[in-house]
């Protein structure tokens, strides 16, 4: 089983629905430039070179994408969405349009014909691969069609423009290659394109999830920390009242304390909100604890977690307090996910640093990566055909590469460069093999808390007022 991505994308993100996001007006637009350009192009050919056409039959062509324009401009409202068979149905009709034009004005004489490549690349960026290939297969049954068959250029002396067959064969095989490779090149960038854009848009999501977790955490330690000292006091103070009820005088100034206090409780309710998020223990913790607050969901799967320090570390009382960045906590979170989906037992996870850098290395006692998809992992939406003994192993995983790009994305954004690689050697301080490692490494200012670029205040927490 590929050990490269960990969490499946739904369908709401895939490319079946991406015809749906062409605007009738658009198409609607497009038809009119072609429209004027067709009308110029006979107009031109007729006044100033004087060639002989069949104007009649010309301008019907013409016409019928006139007619086509105004009926959908009439009928439809100008933000309809076009599903995918409208949006096939329009570019086929432009296409059969267009040859038939060039039928009336040559074939393959009329240097025009290159604008068979116009509707099929098209459909190439906007529309599923089956209808994709059945505008390629139709463009190329229509210029095969014009090679042979076409009304001849007739000039106005009676002379007739034609190519010798050698020049018309070669164009012809030129336009077949031209659409195969153009539809297949236009196709490839764009699924690049879209792939990237739906995997950037996931990574915002987690980004933003991890944010509100964070802010709630804020919100739940304010609470606890802010609400510690009152709650005692009333707890004393009611204490006090009951042992002291029936004979201590100054039972008024103890009830006096105990509505203080509730009053006070009540502020800190009110506001913690707000000042949680901005508390100086939150934003900033060990990296240790940090490495371990990452791998807490994870604790529970039937693996082993193992934390230790590497050779170039110091001492556990001086490892440096890091920023507890959303995007560098889940980020790490589902490289060690990634970590427990393969490994059979145990998962280390190693931390160093020193004066310059600050690395994190996770390893686990898997399979490792396939040696073929290395130079790959962290491209988005990878997919190969998984094997009888990976679907035996984890017969529910459908891996695609998101959660990886997802890891790479948000910790490069905080200034790390990751290595993915196979261990050589054994796992920290055990003889145990390892499978896969990470390598995490950030530039020491981009990440220590006190005295990086962007150091935290010290001090204790502003009080609520």
């Amino acid at each position: 089983m590929t050990q490269a991505a960990n969490i499946p994308v739904g369908r709401g993100l895939g490319k079946g629905a991406r015809a749906n996001w062409i605007r009738l007006r658009t198409m609607i637009v497009l038809r009119w430039v072609a429209i004027a350009g067709q009308l110029t192009a006979i107009t031109v050919a007729q006044r100033i070179f004087g060639l002989q056409l069949e104007l009649g039959l010309c301008y019907f062509a013409i016409g019928v994408s006139v007619i086509g324009n105004l009926i959908a401009i009439l009928v439809f409202p100008e933000n309809k969405r076009l599903s995918e068979y409208e949006n096939l149905l329009m570019v086929l009709f432009d296409l059969v349009q267009l040859a038939f034009l060039l039928f009336l004005t040559g074939g393959l004489h009329n240097p025009f014909s290159l604008l068979l490549l116009g509707p099929v690349t098209i459909s190439a960026t906007a529309l599923s691969l089956r209808s994709t290939i059945v505008l390629c297969g139709t463009a190329i049954g229509l210029a095969t069609g014009l090679a042979l068959f076409h009304l001849p250029l007739i000039t106005q002396d009676g002379g007739v423009l034609e190519l010798p067959g050698i020049f018309i064969f070669g164009i012809w095989i030129a336009l077949v290659i031209a659409i195969v490779f153009s539809t297949a090149y236009s196709r490839r960038v764009t699924t690049e394109i879209h792939s990237m854009a739906d995997a950037l848009a996931a990574t915002q999501m987690a980004l933003a999830r991890e944010q509100k977790l964070t802010d709630l955490g804020g919100v739940v330690a304010a609470a606890a920390h802010e609400l510690g000292t009152p709650l005692a006091t009333i707890k004393l103070a009611s204490s006090e009242l009951w042992n002291e009820l029936q004979d201590q005088p100054d039972l008024a100034e103890d009830a006096a304390l105990i509505r203080d206090q509730a009053d006070r409780c009540r502020d800190i309710l009110r506001d913690m909100g707000r000042a949680g998020k901005d508390d100086l223990h939150l934003r900033q913790a060990p990296l240790m604890t940090v490495l371990e607050e990452a791998a807490e969901p994870h604790r529970m799967r039937g693996k082993t977690f193992t934390f230790t320090l590497g050779p170039d570390a110091g001492d556990a009382a001086d490892q440096p307090a890091i920023l507890r960045r959303p995007e560098i906590i889940h980020g790490l979170r589902n490289l060690m996910q990634n970590a427990v989906d393969f490994a059979a037992t145990t998962v280390w996870v190693e931390a160093n640093w020193s004066d310059t850098v600050i690395s994190v290395r996770i390893f686990d006692d898997g399979t490792g990566f396939p040696p073929h998809i290395l130079g790959r992992i962290g491209d988005p939406f990878m997919r190969r055909r998984p094997s009888d003994r990976s679907n035996a192993r984890r017969p529910e995983y459908e891996g695609m590469g998101l959660g990886l790009f997802i890891a790479k994305t948000l910790l490069e954004r905080s200034g790390a460069e990751l290595r993915f690689a196979n261990g050589p050697d054994s796992a920290p301080k055990t003889d145990t093999p390892v499978g896969a490692v990470v390598k995490v490494t950030w530039p020491r200012e981009k990440l220590d808390a006190h005295h990086g670029e962007t150091p935290l205040p010290t001090g204790e927490n502003t009080r609520f007022t």
